[in-house]
């Protein structure tokens, strides 16, 4: 590609200053009397995707005039460092420009500073004042400086990857799109793929949902949830964010579960048939795309009036306190909606507080209930104590999959190492799975040891 078909004149390795050392990234010319040379408007206009991250949007263009995003670096002026971790360059990357910066990315790309803020959630977000000029540079000199940081620590929500076939049939080429996209819509309807987390400690970039189609449907239904929620005076966000804590809550106990065999299917299946030796890293990336469905569906039910009558009933309908059982009205009426019944004739476990223990007993959910019933009495307080049924402690936060990953990077260590602890979940074969849950529990638990049969 020659010069004149770029949007002004790029630096190239002879060209390129050289790099700061208190930066780490490569710099513009090197004082403020050497003028940068103004770009000449773009040859080929490169449209943002709606809620792209900015440095995602960056990588695009510059892959779209042939080049590396690394040789556009160097007409703005950076601050920190691309964050990393133990693959790479996070694909979770964000960039915060100051006006000129954003001013020279519109012209690069030949489009509008307003269609790229419609667009870009983080386009308008503004760095820290006073600590992106270049030394010898006063303090808002106008060059185009940027800074780096990581997209999900930001007010705009997580990140997601974009579907790589929209991406494909949007711009005409093999591009990755990164987006800040809710947890409760994740699936692409068109090509029946959940978008997995961005920067989540691997690098896999979707989930295949042919196979497990009420995923899609409970993303169908989560709108009218949603709406639900708003009519009772809630946030759908910290709804979802605490039926999501719940289900992942049981996730981890469902492992006990003798009978259960939804979740094991639905792994196996978003997992190309068969987890296989991975099957405890495939229980990690997919756990937030197998438990959606249940996810949604707890959230209707905590919504809806008439479950909220059977925790007041169960609780004693305002005559003595009674404990919530596992075979409860409320417990038995969600156990049905989640598609488990036998889950009400699990025996309960030891009694624990008010709380005798069963198998749907989650901490956030027990929260939640008394919550409710404080409610119902009429129960007052100044500073609203345990009064918000979708108030969720932070101790009660899923963990995510890159702390998860971690962990499992670091049991499979431990055991290559030759410690004398037996087997623990790992990076093995099928083989170590049925050794774990025999040795742990006293049973081989096959329903999650290998993949479900064909119906039929």
């Amino acid at each position: 590609m020659t010069e004149s078909t770029l949007p002004g004149r790029v630096p190239d390795a002879r060209t390129r200053e050289r790099r700061p050392a208190h930066t780490g990234q490569a710099a513009g010319p090197r004082s403020a009397s050497q003028a940068q040379p103004v770009p000449r408007p773009a040859v080929l206009r490169v449209a943002p995707v709606a809620g792209e991250t900015t440095w995602s949007y960056l990588s695009r263009l510059a892959c779209r005039y042939g080049m590396e995003p690394a040789a556009l670096l160097p007409w703005w002026t950076w601050t920190g460092s691309r964050p990393r971790d133990d693959l790479g360059p996070r694909d979770d990357t964000e960039v915060l420009l100051n006006p000129a910066g954003r001013q020279l990315l519109a012209r690069l790309g030949g489009v509008s500073e307003h269609d790229l803020a419609r667009a870009l959630p983080a386009f308008g977000d503004e760095p820290q004042s006073g600590t992106l000029d270049r030394p010898g540079e006063s303090a808002g000199s106008g060059r185009p400086a940027g800074r780096w940081k990581v997209a999900s620590a930001g007010p705009h929500g997580p990140v997601a990857n974009g579907c790589a076939l929209c991406a494909a049939a949007r711009t005409g080429r093999d591009a990755m799109v990164v987006r800040y996209v809710a947890p409760w819509h994740r699936v692409c309807a068109r090509h029946q793929r959940w978008m997995l987390t961005a920067g989540d400690g691997h690098r896999h970039q979707h989930l295949d949902l042919r196979a497990a189609p009420e995923v899609a449907a409970a993303q169908r239904a989560w709108p009218k949830v949603a709406r639900q929620a708003a009519a009772a005076g809630a946030d759908p966000g910290r709804v979802f964010a605490l039926a999501h804590a719940v289900v992942c809550a049981w996730w981890e106990q469902a492992l006990e579960w003798e009978q259960e065999r939804i979740w094991p299917a639905r792994l196996h299946a978003v997992a190309g048939g068969d987890a296989g030796p991975r099957f405890w890293w495939w229980r990690v990336i997919a756990r937030d795309a197998v438990v959606f469905p249940e996810t949604v569906a707890l959230a209707r039910v905590l919504l809806d009036p008439g479950m909220q009558e059977r925790i007041w009933d169960d609780h004693g309908s305002g005559g003595p306190v009674r404990l919530f059982r596992p075979d409860g009205a409320f417990f038995r009426e969600l156990a049905i909606r989640l598609g488990r019944p036998w889950l009400a004739d699990v025996g309960q476990a030891p009694q624990r507080e008010l709380v005798l223990g069963g198998p749907l007993h989650a901490g956030p959910l027990l929260d939640c209930m008394g919550a409710f019933t404080r409610i119902h009495r009429g129960q007052q307080d100044p500073n609203g104590y345990g009064l918000d049924p979708w108030w969720l402690r932070a101790d009660h936060r899923p963990a995510s999959a890159r702390v998860q990953l971690r962990a499992l990077a670091e049991a499979s260590a431990v055991r290559k190492g030759g410690s004398a602890g037996g087997v623990g979940p790992g990076l093995g074969g099928a083989p170590t799975v049925r050794r774990l849950y025999r040795d742990r529990h006293g049973r081989a638990a096959a329903a999650y040891t290998a993949a479900p049969p064909p119906p039929g």
